[in-house]
């Protein structure tokens, strides 16, 4: 190897790179807060998602990735030894190798473009009866209608205004979306 390739390959090994963290079943947020706590730069993207709770409905956060979380580091001057023993930690994915390998760059910076946290309206929502919502997909699709009720998780009850009375359908819920 020339010298000017070892430079290169310390050059590499100095850039921060992201990585994979698989993380303790349910622990994600409780290995988040302690990475970071410890200096770590760590980008862990959640959802916002709508869940009934003792009978009541609360937004939640959910891990995008359940499992795993991802931290930024540099081969040469990052301390690597803590991140083992972290609460909620399991292990750095290393695919089989001795190092573990980076994510790509362009991965995370698409999840950071798109946000993390932020609400999707159109999956993990529950409607309230009376609810203006429109049909997004299937034969009625672009049409009006009114929310009625929920039909376990995946399917909902709506009202739809057809030959001058509310006919009432039952459709996933997936294929509605609140009006604006």
């Amino acid at each position: 190897m020339s010298d000017s390739e070892i430079r290169q390959a310390e050059d590499d090994d100095a850039v921060p790179r992201w990585y994979a963290i698989q993380c303790k079943g349910g622990e994600s947020f409780r290995a988040a807060e302690h990475l970071a706590n410890q200096g770590y730069e760590i980008f862990h993207p959640v959802l916002q998602v709508q869940k009934k709770r003792r009978g009541k409905l609360e937004w939640i956060s959910e891990p995008l990735f359940p499992y795993y979380l991802f931290i930024r580091l540099d081969r040469l001057a990052s301390n690597w030894r803590p991140i083992r023993s972290t609460r909620g930690v399991l292990k750095l994915v290393t695919f089989g190798l001795a190092m573990p390998v980076p994510v790509s760059d362009e991965l995370i910076e698409t999840l950071l473009a798109h946000g993390s946290g932020e609400e999707d309206a159109s999956s993990n929502v529950y409607f309230r009866a009376g609810e203006a919502v429109e049909i997004t997909e299937g034969p009625f699709k672009d049409l009006q209608a009114v929310f009625a009720s929920h039909k376990g998780e995946e399917r909902a009850i709506v009202l739809l205004n057809m030959l001058h009375k509310q006919q009432r359908l039952e459709m996933p819920v997936g294929q509605l979306r609140r009006r604006d």
